[in-house]
């Protein structure tokens, strides 16, 4: 499947949310302000000075520092107030790096679930916002390289339509993939395996206790990855076509990646991940007992992305 079949990239997430408050809270100021309040520009108007203040009024809803709203509504006052600081993570969020939270066991033994990753926007171009238009290109996605990635849903699922997914890079287009009983061939080259061991789950993923713990020679992103020790998982023969790219997770028979829903269009790639800055069953803080899972937290796991 390609992208001529994937669902729209445009979803509500909180980078959609934070662009309609940023917009609604501009539009509420600034008709408060020019249309109800009476700006008063007491320099001379030059275009110089025009642009500077708009400028500086497109940043935090003043013409200047000393501009105060307390005399204004509390609509106008609350948007005045949480504007600059909900811009700036837009800002950060958009083009430079944002949170992502691992939601399941399909990456071990890279990642955990709940792990906590930052994923970083530049790699690859600069993108705007909301939209994921790019802009500027800089690099393409290496093989190896983890990705983060709006679902292309080409099944058109309603309980993953918006859904971000993380996997990672094993096919880029144009290559021929050959993944048959986990063994990987890219481009007629077989690519060589080290045996690490026996792998020993932990928290939500015990379940992969004495799973085959292999290290996956891919150049120029080498990695660990989990075979089970008694099925071989989704066989594939492909080539990958222009635009898109082969994915899979690194814990191989429980990922659903390209070898089962399709390729993965560039457009729809958010970011590289590159870094694991907590780990917490967050969402077993609001469960029965909140402590036990406040005991997962842990910032052991810091670290660069293999």
């Amino acid at each position: 499947m390609t992208i001529e079949n994937a669902s729209s990239f445009l979803a509500w997430n909180v980078s959609s949310y934070l662009a309609t408050f940023l917009i609604i809270a501009f539009i509420i100021v600034a008709s408060d302000h020019f249309f109800m309040g009476g700006a008063a520009l007491n320099k001379p108007t030059t275009k110089k000075f025009l642009l500077t203040k708009w400028l500086y009024f497109a940043c935090f809803l003043r013409l200047n520092k000393s501009e105060k709203y307390h005399h204004r509504s509390k609509a106008v006052q609350l948007c005045a107030e949480f504007y600059p600081v909900l811009l700036l993570v837009f800002l950060l969020r958009g083009f430079i790096a944002e949170p992502f939270r691992i939601p399941s066991n399909s990456m071990m033994p890279t990642f955990l679930t709940y792990d906590f990753l930052l994923v970083e926007k530049l790699s690859y171009g600069i993108h705007l916002p909301v939209f994921n238009t790019e802009l500027i290109d800089i690099n393409d996605p290496e093989r190896g390289d983890v990705i983060v990635f709006r679902y292309p849903n080409y099944e058109h699922q309603k309980a993953y339509k918006g859904a971000d997914f993380i996997k990672r890079v094993i096919g880029i287009p144009g290559d021929k993939i050959e993944y048959i009983n986990d063994k990987l061939t890219v481009n007629g080259t077989a690519i060589k395996y080290k045996n690490i061991g026996t792998y020993k789950g932990i928290e939500k993923g015990t379940g992969m206790t004495g799973y085959k713990h292999k290290r996956e020679m891919l150049a120029p992103n080498p990695h660990n990855i989990l075979l089970s020790p008694n099925t071989n998982s989704r066989n594939v023969k492909l080539i990958v076509p222009q635009g898109h790219y082969f994915v899979m997770g690194d814990n191989r028979a429980h990922s659903s990646d390209s070898r089962f829903w399709g390729f993965v269009p560039e457009q729809y790639i958010i970011g590289r991940a590159f870094y694991i800055w907590a780990h917490a069953d967050i969402g077993g803080i609001f469960s029965a007992n909140p402590l036990q899972a406040l005991k997962t937290f842990t910032l052991n796991r810091n670290g660069i992305i293999d």
